[in-house]
């Protein structure tokens, strides 16, 4: 059997903290004088394209964003506690890496990742991780996933919980899964055409 790669999104795939984000992104904004989101759908919206060039659009000056956020995003811990990944995943990941490469493409940083996925050492399961240190594009850095593993895209999935990943991934040229226990619902994930959508983890294993 070809080894197959599949590529995780991280925030609302694999963990829990869309509270945290909000927050965070909210207060750093705020802080540096751009305060383009008022509510938790101000923020999803910027999630129908890649979140960093969505930001750009708005005019929001980027570095002295992620300046902001270093201590926003320590603050909106202490307030919402530690993100947690999903214990619903552990049994899929386990199954999936006994077979195939699994990796993570994110927004986040490989700080935050690294340290979320060690509460269930889910950090084993994964061979390559590429946070926002790597580059903004996820197309980016889903190519530099294919390369490294020597797979072609008909043999690589990228599963998200947005409209962005899913936008992103079909630019990649690989299999899209969008999965509705995320960050954008059902209908939203729907008019970004995935190729396939799924509700339940264990589904991941047909595929």
């Amino acid at each position: 059997m070809n080894k197959k790669l599949f590529l995780f999104d991280f925030d609302g795939v694999l963990v829990d903290s869309l509270d945290v984000h909000v927050q965070a992104a909210k207060w750093s904004l705020e802080k540096i004088g751009q305060p383009i989101i008022q509510n938790k759908a101000d923020y999803l919206d910027l999630f129908d394209d890649n979140f960093y060039e969505a930001m750009l659009k708005k005019g929001v000056d980027l570095k002295k964003f992620f300046k902001a956020f270093s201590f926003s995003w320590r603050r909106a811990v202490d307030h919402y506690g530690d993100i947690k990944p999903f214990s619903f995943m552990l049994s899929v990941l386990e199954d999936l890496s006994r077979i195939h490469n699994l990796g993570i493409i994110s927004s986040s940083s490989v700080e935050t990742i690294n340290k979320a996925l060690a509460q269930k050492q889910y950090g084993t399961f994964f061979q390559v991780i590429l946070g926002s240190q790597s580059a903004f594009s996820k197309k980016i850095k889903i190519a530099h996933a294919i390369d490294q593993f020597h797979v072609q895209s008909g043999n690589t999935y990228y599963i998200g919980d947005t409209v962005g990943d899913i936008k992103e991934g079909k630019q990649a040229g690989v299999i899209t899964v969008a999965v509705t226990w995320g960050w954008h619902p059902r209908g939203r994930l729907l008019e970004a055409n995935p190729d396939f959508l799924i509700d339940k983890p264990e589904e991941l294993l047909k595929l």
